[in-house]
């Protein structure tokens, strides 16, 4: 095997730990730091820039082992059809090792391009889920905080309606208590009204029967000393 498809078997074998390493159940915080540094760093954007120019060679070496793999697919073909002698042990290990070696440089290097495309977009996917489930746990803490301030809100508001009833409350006791004063009042002096007219009314009858008496015992007492003159 040259050095071209060397380079490109050990690029397709870095290609797989690189992908096995993307997939691993790592958890969430040193996934997110392997991608951050993956996606952020310079140098890492230079090996991949370099990566994409190599990955262009390798496609040229995919169409050069494409071609060669029919070329020599149809030579068998062709030496098979053609009436040529196939007996030889040389010549059929020659035409087996031309078409093995083909097929060998074609599978590596159309793998080699395919893990590529397959590196880029799970690459991609994992970022956007990362990406997605920060937002989440953003969002999530955003509804955390928004739900404690709504509860105490509402605890607030119960508890200052609760305190505005028991001010109503105590302003209707001692609005009752007032109104209860002020019939009091006005029963004493209702009473004190009705005693002192009472008092009054005996105090006149008294004096009407005390005049009464002393006009009658005035008539008496005249009427007699007018007999014992006669």
């Amino acid at each position: 095997m040259t050095i071209y498809y060397s380079l490109t078997f050990l690029l397709l074998a870095a290609e797989m730990v690189t992908f096995c390493l993307l997939v691993s159940p790592l958890p969430f915080t040193v996934r997110k730091k392997l991608f951050r540094f993956l996606s952020e760093s310079p140098i890492v954007a230079k090996v991949a820039y370099g990566l994409k120019i190599s990955f262009i060679f390798v496609g040229i070496l995919f169409l050069d082992a494409l071609q060669r793999m029919f070329r020599v697919t149809a030579e068998t073909e062709m030496a098979k059809t053609g009436g040529q002698s196939m007996h030889d042990v040389r010549t059929e290990t020659n035409f087996a090792a031309r078409k093995f070696y083909a097929q060998r440089n074609t599978y590596l290097t159309g793998f080699c391009l395919f893990l590529s495309l397959v590196l880029t977009r799970t690459f991609s996917i994992i970022l956007d889920l990362i990406h997605t489930q920060e937002e989440y746990a953003k969002l999530k803490k955003v509804v955390s905080i928004l739900y404690l301030g709504l509860a105490s809100a509402h605890m607030f508001l119960v508890l200052q309606a609760g305190s505005g009833a028991k001010g109503d409350q105590s302003k209707q006791i001692e609005e009752l208590r007032k109104k209860l004063a002020a019939s009091e009042a006005k029963d004493r002096d209702f009473v004190k009204i009705r005693l002192s007219e009472n008092l009054k009314k005996q105090a006149a009858q008294q004096a009407a029967e005390f005049d009464r008496l002393a006009t009658k015992y005035n008539e008496a007492t005249g009427a007699v000393s007018d007999k014992k003159s006669d």
